[in-house]
């Protein structure tokens, strides 16, 4: 490419005789040059930056990816799961350490630098703040970071942050059948995120959140120390299980609980269209499905189903069940307390725990389940995702209104998640996670396309149907889930954030909790080196 710019070049000098060469392009030759100079240039800055802060023996090969590198394309698409993002502004490097050593260099590094500092376990951040930024930026991707080392005897497990929720379920179940872990369904999500913004799944009403069952955690602070509880304290241990670990360092390690779980769990699937009382039936499942008993989860997906093409798109809705026990002890409760759903034996199957986790990831469960181990899978749509928070059941009226809207848009899904259990028993300030004991359920919302030119039209609908339900979910404020992450609720200025800004999405996220992340990320991180579109603010003397 630089030769055919310079041979097009040297043809317009040499028809000087007719025509002086244009001053503008050769301006622009020469900035062009000038540009490859000084990026080459950086780039060799940073790459002898990067290895005097390493021990010798310590590897520097296959860690640094500049844009010009041949694997720099494939590993940034690697993990981008949101094709919304594909094209927007990339990282100067990659770099995908092996060890702490490299990340506590790419750190260092990075500020001597002036570049900001992105970090990517599996990619799932629903605004892509894991891999693009509006500043110069370097992403950390984990991937390499991944063991997992579990010890049944004492019931815990050590997880790199860059292992996904699948590979760490793989491992667990390798090693014991009747141990689990309590976090997501999909399991290309990595630990890090996952963890470090609360994390729930289909045990969390019995065991609680992902970050609820953490011990202890390693991490580089923004000095490049080594972190962990003891030596990072009580109030930052605090705030990286739930508040988002990225606003303060890099997490790298997670030390978990592992729970126990039965031999045997069931399952049941539900589907009712509106035509078939689907509006009664989630009325009354916003009434008793948090004061089910802790073994029980029934959450509510409402989708758009097209029966035949003689007819109208309709709304569904599907009541799943995860139930940690026998198909007996299942069908004495549900038929008790939910006999509308028509449940009955025929409708139950009871499997592992295991099992479980690849049917509610969408795999059948007579397959291995060696295909947790796939961190490849790559979307190839774009989405939104927003989130709400259910004190007190909409009325009939809200959810016909509701239904109304859902049928526009056939790719649009909402879930709707029970709450209750031992998340009612968890002090809402346990954990920067503070949704607890006052809510019914959460509500996720998502809507997916695949052309780029429907962006507009899609999150626009997006956007009108969170505002037709303002009137029927929690206020003051407005309850969201950070793992949800979700930009229309505010974004940080750069570089001067201050707290009333960071408030408007903050106290969404955190209520009364945000405070006191704030109070931690100004002693953890006073210069907000660990600054993203929404990283919680330092606080600033006027």
């Amino acid at each position: 490419m630089v030769g055919k710019i310079t041979r097009a070049y040297e043809r317009e000098v040499k028809e000087g005789d007719v025509k002086m060469a244009s001053p503008k392009f050769g301006m622009s030759i020469l900035f062009f040059f000038l540009c490859i100079s000084f990026c080459s240039s950086t780039d060799q800055s940073f790459q002898q930056c990067f290895s005097s802060h390493l021990p010798p023996s310590n590897i520097t090969y296959d860690v640094i990816f500049t844009q010009n590198s041949s694997q720099y394309s494939s590993i940034l698409q690697s993990s981008i799961r949101n094709l919304r993002f594909s094209n927007a502004s990339k990282p100067r490097y990659l770099v995908t350490p092996y060890n702490e050593d490299h990340i506590q260099a790419t750190i260092i590094c990075s500020k001597e630098h002036h570049m900001h500092v992105r970090v990517r376990s599996g990619g799932h951040d629903y605004e892509g703040l894991s891999y693009i930024s509006d500043v110069p930026f370097i992403v950390i991707d984990l991937f390499h970071i991944r063991s997992v080392m579990v010890d049944i005897k004492n019931e815990y497990a050590w997880v790199g942050a860059g292992a996904t929720l699948g590979e760490l379920y793989y491992s667990i179940s390798a090693k014991s059948n009747v141990h689990g872990f309590p976090a997501g369904s999909c399991p290309t999500v990595g630990v890090g995120g996952h963890i470090s913004g609360g994390g729930f799944g289909t045990i969390f009403r019995k065991y609680g959140l992902a970050a609820d069952n953490v011990i202890d955690a390693k991490m580089i602070d923004v000095n490049g120390n080594v972190l962990d509880r003891k030596s990072m304290g009580e109030d930052l241990f605090w705030a990286i299980r739930g508040g988002g670990g990225a606003s303060f360092g890099v997490i790298f390690s997670w030390k978990l609980k592992l729970v126990r779980v039965p031999l045997t769990v069931t399952v049941f699937k539900t589907v009712k269209s509106l035509e078939q009382g689907a509006t009664k039936l989630v009325q009354k499942w916003q009434n008793i499905a948090y004061k089910f008993h802790h073994d029980l989860f029934v959450h509510a997906v409402i989708q758009v189903t097209n029966p035949n093409s003689n007819q109208n798109p309709t709304v569904q809705v599907s009541f799943d069940c995860l139930f940690l026990g026998t198909t007996e002890r299942l069908l004495s409760s549900i038929q008790r307390s939910f006999p509308e759903l028509g449940v009955t034996q025929e409708n139950c199957t009871e499997m592992s725990w295991i099992q479980s986790v690849l049917y509610f990831a969408g795999y059948s469960i007579a397959e291995s389940a060696d295909v947790l181990l796939n961190r490849t899978t790559q979307s190839t749509q774009s989405f939104k995702g927003k989130s709400d928070y259910v004190k007190e059941a909409i009325p009939k009226t809200g959810l016909e209104g509701l239904f109304k809207m859902v049928v526009e848009e056939e790719t649009s899904v909402l879930i709707l998640t029970p709450y209750g259990g031992r998340m009612k028993q968890i002090k809402s300030s346990a954990t920067p996670f503070p949704y607890r004991s006052e809510y019914l359920y959460g509500i996720q919302y998502m809507i997916s396309w695949d052309v780029a030119e429907e962006t507009g039209k899609r999150i626009g609908w997006m956007r009108r149907l969170y505002k037709y339900m303002e009137p029927y979910v929690s206020t003051a404020p407005r309850a969201a889930y950070f793992n949800y992450r979700d930009l229309d609720l505010g974004r940080n200025s750069y570089p001067n954030t201050s707290y009333v800004e960071s408030s408007e999405w903050g106290l969404k996220y955190f209520n009364h909790n945000f405070n006191r992340l704030v109070r931690v990320k100004t002693l953890a991180d006073p210069h907000n080196f660990f600054w993203n579109e929404q990283s919680i603010p330092v606080l600033r003397l006027e």
